[in-house]
Order: structure tokens, then sequence, then C-alpha cells
């Protein structure tokens, strides 16, 4: 059986179902929210990592979540943040420039078991890496995941406008280095 979201939080606020709530909310959302983690980092296995801290964040937090918001967005929200948080403790750990970063995550993508792609894909994922981290999220928001602008803004907290501009110079770029590569 397949609970809503609202009855799995119903479930969560009982102490006698808590756990079993959380699992089958990690089970409905760790794949989406996985793969959503793992174009930011690349690496399978710090995805994992992050993916882990994650739920960790989100078993601490479910209490407190209001309903304000979806709860999808709600967890995407603090994936994309502790994806981001993971990058820039691995910039500071290694006393790496982000661009060395990027050049690191294209060699994973390359050495990668788990990536089954073509040139082309492979190309285009190189030219993802390329953008910044907040463009490269939304981009990956928008054009793998499909999401609208507005799940989007509401998960970066930003504005549909801001987005879209963003959306837009990200496409550019890629643009770019597929013509010139």
């Amino acid at each position: 059986m397949e609970y809503t979201d609202h009855e799995l939080l119903e479930q969560f606020k009982s102490e006698d179902t808590r756990h079993y709530a959380f699992n089958l909310l990690v089970r409905k959302y760790q794949q989406r929210l996985y793969w959503h983690v793992r174009k930011i980092v690349i690496d399978h296995d710090d995805a994992n990592d992050v993916i882990q801290n994650t739920f960790i964040k989100v078993w601490k937090a479910l209490d407190g979540f209001r309903e304000d918001s979806q709860l999808y967005t709600w967890l995407y929200r603090i994936a994309t943040n502790e994806s981001i948080t993971f990058l820039n403790q691995k910039k500071k750990r290694f006393l790496i420039r982000f661009s060395d970063v990027e050049h690191e995550l294209s060699g994973h993508l390359t050495n990668d078991v788990y990536f089954s792609g073509d040139r082309i894909q492979l190309k285009l994922q190189q030219a993802v890496l390329k953008l910044p981290t907040q463009q490269r999220i939304i981009f990956n928001m928008k054009y793998f995941d499909g999401m609208k602008y507005e799940e989007i803004a509401a998960i970066l907290n930003l504005t549909t406008g801001a987005l879209k501009a963003s959306y837009h110079h990200a496409v550019k770029k890629i643009e770019k280095y597929i013509k010139s590569n």
C-alpha cells in the first residue's frame, strides 16, 4: 500500500509507528533524491554519503515540518543543501579551486562503472559540470528531472524569474561548450 505524504507524516508523529513511517518515507523518496544528488556530486559513493546525511537531517527535523510546502520539495531542498555543503567541504578539505573540483568530477564520470552513456551523453555531462554549482543544479532539475520552475523555486528558495534566467544562461553555456569541443 502506498501512503500519501500526509499519512506518512501522521504516522511519524506517533511514537508507535515513527520508525515504520520513516522507513516508508525513505523508500518512497530515496531513489529520486539519490539521482538528484548524484547529478550534483557525480560520484556514487559521495552521493550515498550525501543521501545518508540528508536522511539523518530529515529524521531530526521531521517533527518540525509544518507542511507549508510539499514534503518532496522540503526533502529536495535538504538534499540540495547537503550536496552543496559536501562540495564546499571537499574544496576546503583538499584546498582545491572549483575548476579543479569540476575536473575531478569529470574524471569520476568517465571512470564510473555506473555511467552507461554514449559519447554525446558524456559530452553533455562534461558541459554541465562546467557550470557554476547553482546553474548546474537548476539545469539538472529542469532538464533531467523535468521539474517545473515553481517547484525548483520552492526548493532553492529563488524567484521564478531568476531561475528562468539562470537556466537560459546554463543552456547557452552548454551549447557553447558542445560546439567548441
